[in-house]
């Protein structure tokens, strides 16, 4: 490329100025004036697409760009090969607004919504590293808070994060839902916990009724998840509960 533009080529042969002109373009970003006697103002977005050769996101646009953006979404083909949409990878994905977005959240959502969030993180974050030992030695070596942890993972992928765009109900879900929603998946983490340390079975516990239904919560209708979630929360208890004196 900087051969072609007869200017001294930089890191992999693109120009030197690479990452000030891609600053460049993402601090056109932010609140503006509108060119108009009323003299209204509003908020220019920027969403850039990045589709480095074989998805190696070292190379130097890619890493020139992770520099200045805030809030970078990871899409990854094995994810989208399962099936699994959207398809961002949640461990190389990150957002660095949450503490602008915080007072928002606490006000709206309660305190517990972003310490929930980041429990969910870090049992994605376990999830990952005891795959490798999976694949060397299989689930069944696992102790039972880690086959838990790998249940709760599981919940959270294809419970919470994958949506169905073909589904009204699926492809856009309320706040409050989503907090709902990740507090009842971890509650179940919780309570489960609880139960596997006073000699519970594992086994017994995932094989609840409350179990599937927190599968199907995403498809309950706008006008009811409140009263339903609340019953499902109840009734996951109780039945952790039996499955625990069994």
């Amino acid at each position: 490329m900087s051969g072609r533009l007869e200017e001294m080529p930089g890191e992999e042969g693109y120009p030197a100025y690479l990452a000030s002109r891609i600053a460049q373009f993402y601090e056109r970003a932010g609140c503006v004036e509108c060119q108009s006697s009323d003299g209204r103002r509003g908020s220019l977005s920027a969403i850039g697409a990045v589709s480095p050769p074989g998805g190696d996101t070292s190379e130097p646009v890619s890493q020139a760009t992770l520099r200045i953006v805030k809030v970078f979404w990871g899409l990854d083909s094995t994810l989208a090969h399962a099936r699994h949409f959207p398809a961002i990878n949640w461990l190389n994905s990150y957002s660095l607004y949450l503490d602008n977005l915080g007072p928002w959240y606490d006000r709206n959502l309660g305190k517990s919504y972003l310490e929930n969030r980041s429990r969910a993180v870090s049992v994605l974050q376990e999830e990952d590293e005891l795959q490798e030992i999976v694949k060397l030695v299989g689930q069944d070596s696992l102790s039972p808070a880690d086959r838990l942890t790998m249940e709760t993972a599981k919940m959270i992928r294809e419970d919470f994060l994958q949506q169905n765009a073909f589904v009204d109900i699926d492809n856009y879900s309320e706040y409050d839902r989503q907090a709902k929603l990740m507090q009842i998946i971890l509650d179940y983490d919780t309570l489960c916990r609880s139960a596997i340390g006073k000699g519970a079975d594992l086994k017994k516990l995932i094989a609840i009724e409350a179990r599937e239904r927190i599968g199907r919560a995403k498809s309950v209708p706008a006008s009811e998840y409140k009263q339903r979630y609340e019953e499902l929360a109840a009734d996951m208890a109780a039945q952790i509960k039996e499955a625990s004196n069994d």
